[in-house]
């Protein structure tokens, strides 16, 4: 079993999203990309701006989901990345998603959460007593919800491998790799 879900949505971060793809395609691991329908989703890019106090977004590539949530047979698969952008913002009141991820934390799989990904595992009930990191404006998400936030650009707790921002993603998918080579 070599199969990894990727979880994205209309406006998941293109580098929280592409970075993993490929990433885990030249370990050889076969991904498949996991949304609310089997359609293409459009993604979006982040980025800072010296004259805003947020960040600024823009259109990004698109990218067909190859599962909906509902058909997913967790069974099936070794571990699962959650990425960022605005999509789990609403991600995380799909209840077949949470079914999934409650799964994975439930067997210990390995479970990667860059960015706003937190907003995710944070709804499923999963991050209680873990140590967490993600982007700041997302530390209230996973503090609320019972997860101690540490900010550095990667924190591994049990079979949860956490990110900020897409400039973390080397330092994240290099320890995600690890947890899943114990694996198999």
């Amino acid at each position: 079993m070599r199969k990894v879900l990727l979880v994205i949505g209309d406006a998941a971060e293109v580098l929280d999203t592409m970075y993993p793809l490929y990433r885990l395609r030249e370990e050889g691991y076969q991904v498949l990309v996991a949304a609310p329908e089997k359609r293409t989703y459009h993604l979006v890019m982040h980025d800072t701006h010296p004259d805003w106090d947020i960040t600024v977004e823009s259109p990004g590539y698109r990218l067909a989901a190859d599962i909906a949530f509902r058909d997913i047979k967790p069974e099936e698969y070794l571990g699962l990345v959650l990425t960022g952008g605005r999509a789990p913002e609403y991600l995380r009141y799909d209840a077949d998603l949470l079914r999934v991820v409650r799964y994975f934390f439930d067997r210990r799989l390995p479970v990667a959460s860059i960015c706003h990904g937190i907003e995710i595992v944070a709804a499923a009930d999963v991050i209680r007593g873990k140590e967490v990191t993600t982007v700041r404006k997302c530390r209230f998400d996973a503090e609320v919800c019972g997860g101690r936030y540490i900010d550095q650009e990667v924190v591994i707790s049990g079979n949860l491998v956490t990110a900020r921002t897409w400039h973390d993603n080397h330092a994240w998918m290099r320890e995600y790799v690890k947890l899943l080579r114990q694996r198999h």
